[in-house]
């Protein structure tokens, strides 16, 4: 018996077990204690312990953790579903605030029991959260909280409320593997300190521009925009921002812009004690703002003591023109693209025409043109026809032709011949683009996406796995992409928790239901099938697997036959 005094005290409590367990061991015990060994190893007991929680207990199946505050639980608990979708047992998680005993080797009481209870409420893959959580953490965890109403729980006297996680905007990422060679670093969005609120988008250019440079050095591991501006506009502790992102460093600074002259300060952070490795402020007039941003890309670059290949000695620079104004018009321009609505999209092709006709020399307005052109051709904005991607297509290789080492044209370029059915140019183009600017989050997922429609399915995955890595907060989409993979290499239960994970995030998607549905219909689930293939048709009335023949650019038409097999072996269309 413990020596240990017995306390009392608040906690904060997460639950998980495995759903289906005593059927998964029924059916193959040897394989379910090993991927459960697997998901112990390799992501529950390295996630608990990212998030400064202790593990108070491991069972057969399942576990219970304890964390000093409910936003640790929380994110933790989104890391580790995170973290376990390519394992093939589906965990479920409840999280509570509560009165616990400790004993010294277990905690007992209603505050864990509360969380057990609330576990059991949680969808396979999901996650629930007593009330009490929610009012902790939904002004500082931006997610879909789904009311579950009041819950009868055993042993406690009164209902619970309970609350489900859905979609997971600023889902943390799993600590990252660092190496002393291959440092990971963030970059936070710049501050913007000018007395024009408007001016923000040049901010966020600056920082990203820096995101762009260090990227193209291939022993540098750079954070995506995406992730790292899901801090934007929330004070931070760098430490906390260096834990949820894995990363090693962060920097961060801020940018005052006033009449001509600018003024950017940046620090680089160790993110482990939050020491400052490198500081520095430039107060220089507004032309000189190119130059400035390679001071500091090269700074950080000498702080981390990284050595550059002349290939990225010489990539490193501004943004390819001389031209202010025609810069401020692409930033201006590239801050409305990422809103993603007909609206800001129209306003935002007004500003790369503004930008191109300022400097007919300067290729990046031409690219984001292009894929602004491809997401309206894509949503089917404006009665946009095939003309709009055949001229986005043109203006890709336009920037291709101004700038050769532009990696981002080349990625837009490989976009436009997927979806022309050009396969071979767009692995060519794809194959540039990484070539040049091997850390680009985007660069490699659009690379994996491509590399699947041609049938190589193993860099496929590889590619989208360190997409994934390198932008922890990343589109759903790209689930679907690593899923669809998996699925044409014929591993359907990998592909399995990755499309349920993208259908919890984004519900109303049509596409990977019918991706999953084939996939239950593979592996003989046919029951599983017709309910999601039930789904498909609720969302989509309309959806058609002959006009998706049509459309989607297979290099070998078998590919696509391989999923269509899936619903015919599940019984849901005709041969």
């Amino acid at each position: 018996m413990s020596d240990q005094p017995v306390q009392r005290r608040l906690a904060a409590v997460l639950a998980a077990d495995v759903a289906g367990y005593t059927r998964l061991m029924e059916e193959d015990s040897e394989g379910t204690v090993a991927a459960w060994q697997v998901a112990r190893d390799g992501v529950i007991e390295p996630a608990i312990g990212a998030r400064s929680g202790r593990v108070v207990k491991l069972t057969g199946d399942g576990f219970l953790a304890e964390f000093p505050t409910v936003e640790d639980a929380v994110n933790c608990a989104i890391d580790l579903q995170a973290g376990l979708l390519s394992s093939s047992l589906d965990f479920r998680i409840g999280v509570n605030l509560g009165d616990i005993i400790d004993d010294g080797r277990d905690i007992h009481g209603e505050g864990v029991n509360v969380a057990a209870r609330i576990e059991a409420l949680a969808e396979p893959g999901g996650i629930c959260i007593s009330g009490m959580v929610h009012e902790s953490v939904r002004n500082r965890i931006d997610a879909d909280y789904r009311d579950m109403g009041e819950q009868e729980v055993k042993n406690v006297s009164r209902p619970v409320r309970v609350y489900a996680l859905g979609s997971v905007a600023a889902a943390p990422a799993a600590p990252q593997t660092q190496t002393a060679d291959r440092p990971y670093i963030a970059v936070l969005p710049f501050d913007n300190l000018s007395d024009d609120a408007s001016q923000e988008y040049f901010s966020d250019g600056i920082a990203e521009d820096i995101i762009t440079d260090l990227s193209k050095i291939s022993t540098l591991m750079v954070i995506a925009r995406n992730s790292s501006f899901t801090y934007k506009g929330r004070a931070v502790d760098v430490r906390q921002v260096a834990r949820e992102l894995g990363v090693a460093y962060v920097l961060e600074g801020s940018v005052r812009k006033a009449g001509g002259r600018v003024r950017i300060t940046a620090q680089l952070v160790d993110g482990a004690n939050g020491a400052h490795l490198w500081a520095d402020r430039y107060d220089r007039e507004l032309e000189d703002i190119f130059a400035v941003q390679d001071e500091v890309a090269r700074n950080i670059i000498e702080a981390l003591q990284v050595t550059l290949n002349p290939d990225e000695q010489a990539r490193l620079g501004g943004p390819g023109t001389d031209n202010l104004e025609a810069y401020d018009y692409l930033l201006r321009g590239r801050d409305l693209l990422y809103r993603f609505t007909p609206e800001a999209t129209r306003e935002a092709q007004a500003m790369f025409e503004k930008s191109i006709a300022l400097d007919p020399e300067f290729g990046a307005p031409r690219w984001e043109m292009a894929m602004s052109l491809y997401n309206q051709f894509m949503s089917g904005w404006d009665g946009a026809g095939p003309e709009i991607l055949e001229r986005g297509c043109r203006l890709a290789a336009e920037a291709v032709g101004i700038n050769g080492q532009d990696a981002d044209a080349h990625r837009v370029l490989a976009l436009g011949r997927l979806w022309s059915h050009d396969i071979d140019g767009a692995v060519d183009a794809a194959n540039q683009a990484t070539a040049l600017d091997p850390n680009n989050a985007a660069n490699l997922s659009a690379r994996g996406h491509i590399l699947g429609y041609a049938g190589h399915y193993d860099q496929a995955i590889e590619n989208l796995n360190n997409a994934i890595r390198l932008d922890p907060h990343h589109h759903t989409i790209w689930l679907h992409f690593l899923a669809h993979a998996h699925a044409l290499k014929g591993e359907f239960e990998a592909a399995i928790p990755l499309l349920q994970q993208r259908i919890r995030r984004n519900p109303e998607t049509d596409i990977s239901r019918v991706l999953l549905a084939s996939c239950y219909g593979h592996l003989g689930r046919a029951d599983d099938a017709s309910e999601i293939w039930r789904q498909v048709l609720e969302i989509n009335p309309d959806y058609s697997l002959e006009q998706k023949a049509r459309v989607l650019p297979y290099k070998n038409p078998a590919d696509w036959g391989r999923i269509v097999e899936g619903l015919h072996k599940a019984g849901l269309c005709e041969e």
